[in-house]
């Protein structure tokens, strides 16, 4: 039995609507509606060491909201999430997770070596290990010949490189890719799937958040698709893409997407 890395029971998430709309919806229907809007509801679902998993779902599924959960970005509103064996509450576990973001936000004035070594530093890396990472890095991810130029140089598919090795840098026990290949070429893009498929090989856990449905096909163990705040459905991926009406093959876009239309 795989051994579970983050686990979540019955997480629920609220956001209050602001006071306007609400005012504006009691006014305009003349009963009170809710003042709340879920973005969780009660979701109960794990990710287990060794493994690459994808989440996807339709916009405002919720997929975000889990992510920062999970990264203590935010609190959950009720329910219980582990990290590590350890409650969220717990931040010392940050230390073994590492996060590429959809959309990075670098400053701009800093060189992508400084930038690693920014980043090391805040995640309380010994300044030897990031100096001996930091090139390697920038090697493996196509911009050691640019690691002395400003980032505001840089192209989105290169800011993309850098965010994948900012999030390698404490060489993690969970990576968390949010979008990932979103800007890379095809060279950049191979690297991605190389290094995510090498993560597994060394026993450690990736979970990609994506739209990218082909490429989750390639490296995904399982996929969990989210709408509207829940866990619709879970499977593995050589189940998602075997028709269970026809036997036949099908492609992940296929099978998930009556998924995405029947929760709307």
């Amino acid at each position: 039995m795989i051994k579970a890395i983050a686990t979540f029971t019955q997480v629920s998430k609220y956001y209050p609507l602001p006071w306007g709309i609400s005012l504006w919806k009691k006014l305009s229907h003349g009963v009170s509606e809710p003042t709340k809007i879920t973005a969780l509801n009660q979701v109960s679902w794990s990710i287990g060491t060794g493994e690459v998993v994808g989440l996807v779902g339709p916009n405002r599924a919720g997929k975000t909201t889990l992510v920062k959960i999970l990264l203590s970005i935010t609190s959950p509103s009720q329910g219980h999430i582990s990290r590590f064996d350890r409650t969220v509450d717990d931040k010392t576990t940050l230390a073994g997770v590492g996060y590429m973001h959809e959309n990075q936000h670098f400053p701009k004035y800093l060189n992508a070596e400084k930038l690693l070594s920014f980043y090391g530093m805040l995640t309380g890396l010994d300044k030897k290990i990031i100096q001996e990472r930091t090139p390697k890095l920038l090697e493996l991810v196509g911009l050691a010949d640019r690691r002395n130029e400003p980032i505001s140089r840089f192209s989105k598919g290169m800011i993309q490189r850098l965010g994948f090795a900012q999030a390698l840098l404490n060489d993690p026990d969970l990576l968390v890719l949010d979008e990932p290949s979103e800007g890379l070429d095809l060279p950049g893009r191979k690297m991605l799937k190389e290094q995510i498929k090498l993560r597994k090989q060394q026993n450690k856990t990736v979970l990609i958040v994506s739209h990218g449905l082909a490429e989750l096909e390639e490296i995904c163990d399982r996929v969990a698709v989210m709408n509207q705040g829940k866990i619709v459905a879970e499977r593995k991926m050589k189940d998602w893409l075997l028709d269970p009406k026809s036997g036949k093959q099908q492609t992940l876009e296929q099978a998930i997407f009556p998924l995405y239309q029947t929760q709307q």
